[in-house]
């Protein structure tokens, strides 16, 4: 039997005694892999539970799969020093941990519906093998009501035990930053919910261990889960506003980009940079708005910035389409290069990422398209579906158009003048990442064009 219900600050006031508890961390992401080291690193016995067998072998061999700073000496730390194991058997984990931290992806399908099916599948594992006075912490994204609804449904079924009695069950979602999340882990304010007291007291004992920022303590779950689909909700709409008003900039010559860093700087302010691609991942809303469909609750707002975002892979198009014809090239049978395909600037994440649909959209209208990112191989291009090659400059070779899609820094240290010499000149840059220097490119012969920059569309 876990005695996790029963834990005191004194039980884990030190590297020595926490090592008499083992926590499993289930979904070995970008937020749950970082979680299971910085757990490890304080003393507890750590399994790390994925269901990809690949990553799994990774980090059994003390390697990390993904590019994250630190991570990897990290993981190589603790598995020489036995703390941290991996498996893809949640169920046997569970039987033999204290704690369970879930954090499982939570997509949203073609109909930008929520789904949960891999929560379900988890806490019905977990649960199989679900010790009486263990403690169950979600951070996973849900929509309000998930975690108090199927989730503790699924684990209760498949264990038998009840939660608030047998089990303690809370909440603590983490917004992270691309590149920093040890550190947003360790220094952000953490919220953390829970279905009762005992809970709540004993999931923010744990997370104290690791973490330096504030714990704010929120009145339940579904609270906990409102505020993290807020704060995505709130960035969403942002950056509807500025793709909004970079559309306007392009329609009145002004460089939308100049004018954010003209106002940034000032007090209060914060102007998001237009994009088709966000840090965080936007149908994240999509949870939200469902969970306010099933209230008969109408969030107008959100639903108008979903669609404004949405419709940004169309306003590339538009400006592919203007950029080929100040070429003197039409759109079909045109050669286009596409540079990221990362779901945000600077990190290996496909996820979540725009570029599919803006391939599929330029095939569709007869054009030859080919990838290229810097944090993916040839090999991992193909296996994901797009026409890659080796290298930048074969990705190149005869394009009418380079499109930049997500503005990774080395994009910002392209050399145009030799990218020249092996394009179908005149060639274009569409410039949605905001990397390149539109004097520069339009010196080399390049027609320029960027989401906001309407004094280069004049």
């Amino acid at each position: 039997m876990a005695v996790t219900m029963k834990l005191a600050r004194e039980d884990v006031d030190t590297p020595e005694k926490r090592e008499k508890y083992t926590i499993s961390v289930v979904g070995c992401g970008r937020v749950g892999l970082p979680t299971a080291c910085l757990f490890a690193e304080v003393g507890f016995r750590v399994i790390g539970v994925d269901s990809n067998r690949r990553i799994v072998n990774l980090l059994k061999n003390g390697k990390s799969p993904f590019t994250e700073p630190q991570l990897h000496a990290f993981i190589e730390k603790q598995v020489k020093s036995s703390h941290f194991t991996a498996t893809t058997n949640a169920r046997k984990a569970a039987s033999a941990s204290d704690v369970i931290i879930i954090n499982v992806p939570t997509p949203v399908d073609k109909k930008k519906k929520p789904d949960y099916s891999h929560v379900e599948k988890t806490c019905r594992e977990v649960g199989m093998g679900l010790r009486s006075g263990s403690l169950i912490i979600f951070q996973s994204t849900m929509g309000p009501g998930i975690t108090e609804t199927l989730a503790k449904e699924t684990l209760e079924n498949a264990s038998g035990l009840k939660a608030g009695i047998d089990f303690d069950l809370a909440y603590c979602p983490i917004c992270t930053t691309p590149e920093q999340i040890l550190e947003d882990i360790t220094t952000r304010a953490r919220v953390v919910g829970a279905i009762n007291q005992q809970s709540l007291e004993v999931a923010c004992l744990l997370l104290g261990t690791i973490t330096k920022g504030e714990t704010v303590k929120v009145r339940d779950i579904k609270t906990a889960e409102a505020v993290e689909l807020f704060e995505k909700a709130h960035r969403d709409v942002n950056v509807a506003l500025a793709n909004e008003f970079a559309h306007f900039c392009e329609k009145a010559g002004i460089d939308f980009v100049e004018a954010c860093n003209a106002v940034n700087p000032q007090p209060h302010h914060c102007l998001q940079v237009p994009r088709i691609v966000g840090v965080h991942a936007p149908e994240d809303s999509f949870l939200l708005l469902e969970e306010a469909e099933a209230m008969d609750v109408k969030l107008r707002m959100l639903t108008l910035a979903r669609k404004i975002n949405d419709e940004t892979l169309d306003h590339t198009l538009r400006l592919v389409r203007d950029a080929l014809r100040t070429c003197q090239k039409p759109l079909r049978r045109a050669k286009i290069s596409i540079f990221g395909v990362s779901s945000c600037p600077n990190m290996k994440e496909p996820r979540g990422s725009p570029t599919k649909k803006l391939v599929n959209m330029l095939k569709k209208r007869g054009v030859s398209v080919r990838v290229y990112d810097p944090f993916f191989s040839q090999r991992e291009l193909s296996k994901m579906g797009y026409s890659a090659e080796a290298t930048l400059t074969k990705t190149v070779e005869g394009a009418d158009c380079i499109i930049i899609a997500v503005g990774h820094d080395r994009f910002r240290r392209l050399n145009l003048r030799r990218i020249k010499i092996f394009v179908k000149k005149p060639a274009a840059i569409v410039d949605m990442g905001h990397v390149v220097d539109p004097v520069k490119a339009e010196k080399e012969g390049f027609v320029y064009r960027g989401f906001g920059r309407g004094v280069w569309t004049r």
